[in-house]
């Protein structure tokens, strides 16, 4: 990460160089607007890569918008460039809601994701039937229950205790209800 920042910072530094020198600004007749809107759209390919809530990408966007208001030639109006500018604000305040709508999510983990999962009993204890082993959230626990269990038998989490998992019938109602 470090060094990705470091390679961009150089070669920001190099092309900066480059837009200093007379032939470059020939071509482009205000090198700042040309750079605002390089920024601006570096910000906002950012936003889409990096974990936060349209900080960046609002930054683009006033970024593009400035400068293209700069490099304004007379064949486009500015009321025009303002205007995509605040679509592109809107765009990204729709797809920020539609993130954060994402955001709460039950626990798939812990002991909040173990208890009411139900699987099949794969193994039981030599000479125990109230004792046996499940497959559940890619491993193997032990399972203890108050009933006698079979091989292939969907049992219902009910509480877990260190590393044994205490079981019901699935058939049977949750605790609770």
């Amino acid at each position: 990460m470090i060094t990705r920042c470091c390679a961009v910072a150089l070669f920001l530094a190099v092309s900066g160089s480059a837009l200093a020198a007379d032939p470059v600004v020939l071509l482009v007749p205000n090198p700042m607007g040309a750079w605002l809107i390089v920024f601006g759209i570096a910000f906002l390919i950012a936003e889409a890569a990096l974990p936060n809530y349209g900080v960046i990408g609002l930054g683009g966007i006033v970024m593009f918008v400035i400068g293209a208001v700069i490099l304004t030639n007379t064949d486009v109006p500015v009321p025009l460039m303002i205007g995509l500018g605040l679509v592109s604000a809107l765009l990204l305040i729709f797809l920020l809601i539609q993130a954060l709508k994402t955001r709460p999510r039950h626990n798939v983990s812990g002991d909040a994701g173990l208890i009411g999962s139900v699987t099949p009993v794969t193994s039981l204890q030599a000479g125990n039937a109230l004792t046996g082993w499940v497959h559940l959230q890619g491993e193997q626990w032990q399972v203890l229950s108050a009933t006698p269990l079979q091989p292939g038998q969907r049992v219902r989490v009910v509480a877990r205790k260190g590393l044994l998992l205490q079981v019901a019938a699935a058939d049977a109602a949750p605790p609770g209800e």
